[in-house]
């Protein structure tokens, strides 16, 4: 087990690796000048010299490459432009907003995706397989800030049982922080949703042609034990890897969801560094949403040890 996961997490240095450079030369490339960009057109030469002398803009490219390779592995994102704080700092502070929000989306999305999925697979061809898929086109088809704003009007001002915008710290009480994240939670995890119900009868409908299947049945084995303990076990795979990617669906929804919901999380700040130019925070966030995609898919990958036989460590 221990040789599988040290060649899984030695096959994500390259990836990473790649991430940093296209992030570092994100700035660089842009066409103009980027300290010209970062200060505005009203901008004064010793203001624009000042943030080119701050961005190491006035060093050759590959000291700028040695000196911000150095700086990612001490930890160091760089100054924020506009607040001068350090990145890494502004990204501590609002992870948690995201974070929360991110896990009531995944587990809102499983409890709705995995017993519409398995029903569906169970029911082929029924009325209520044409319901579940019909729901799960609508995921696909519904962008998240017209069911953001369409919770919001029903729930938020119309039957006012959920607050229609900001974010309660979890350090208030597990229950208020909760009850602040259901409707952007819910407005994020539909399209997760919809992706993993469809996945999930797909997969299902497959293992439940297999002939292991129908030999449990014919021994007179209950139906929900076939399902649950034999098929939805064995069609764990593509619901997994479905798992691991639609966390980036996940990253860019929380951009919208929390804008809509005035949520302080690394959506919001990451559309503030955009509109006011604060690159060196835009290269961090983008930097440490690409590391936790590498990962979360990194996990994934890991998982299927538990569900594949066929895997030799």
């Amino acid at each position: 087990m221990i040789p599988y996961i040290l060649r899984r997490l030695a096959s994500t240095i390259p990836v990473l690796a790649v991430v940093a450079l296209f992030v570092f030369f994100l700035l660089r490339l842009t066409p103009g000048d980027p300290a010209i960009l970062i200060a505005g057109d009203q901008a004064t030469t010793a203001q624009i010299e000042t943030i080119r002398e701050t961005l190491g803009l006035n060093r050759p490219l590959v000291e700028q490459l040695v000196a911000w390779a150095g700086q990612i592995a001490r930890g160091d994102l760089g100054r924020s432009v506009f607040s001068d704080m350090e990145v890494t700092r502004l990204i501590g502070l609002r992870i948690e907003p995201t974070a929360m929000l991110a896990l009531v989306a995944i587990v809102m999305a499983l409890a709705i995706a995995l017993p519409l999925g398995t029903l569906a697979a169970i029911k082929a061809g029924s009325v209520v397989d044409r319901a579940v898929m019909a729901f799960a086109m609508l995921g696909f088809s519904s962008p998240v800030f017209i069911v953001a704003f369409f919770l919001v009007y029903v729930f938020a001002l119309g039957l006012g049982w959920f607050p229609t915008q900001g974010y309660v710290p979890l350090a208030q009480g597990l229950w208020p922080c909760l009850n602040s994240l259901i409707l952007p939670g819910a407005a994020l995890a539909m399209l997760y949703a919809a992706l993993l119900a469809r996945i999930t009868r797909t997969a299902l409908l497959e293992v439940l042609a297999e002939d292991y299947v129908r030999t449990a049945h014919a021994k007179g084995v209950a139906p929900r034990k076939v399902v649950i303990g034999h098929a939805l076990k064995n069609a764990a795979i593509p619901i997994v890897t479905v798992v691991g990617v639609g966390i980036a669906a996940l990253l860019g929804g929380v951009v919208v969801t929390e804008t809509v919901f005035n949520i302080p999380g690394l959506g919001r700040l990451t559309t503030d560094a955009i509109l006011r130019r604060d690159y060196p925070v835009v290269q961090g966030l983008i930097l440490v949403f690409s590391v936790v995609y590498v990962v979360v898919n990194l996990l994934v990958d890991l998982s299927y040890a538990l569900f594949d036989p066929r895997i030799r460590y």
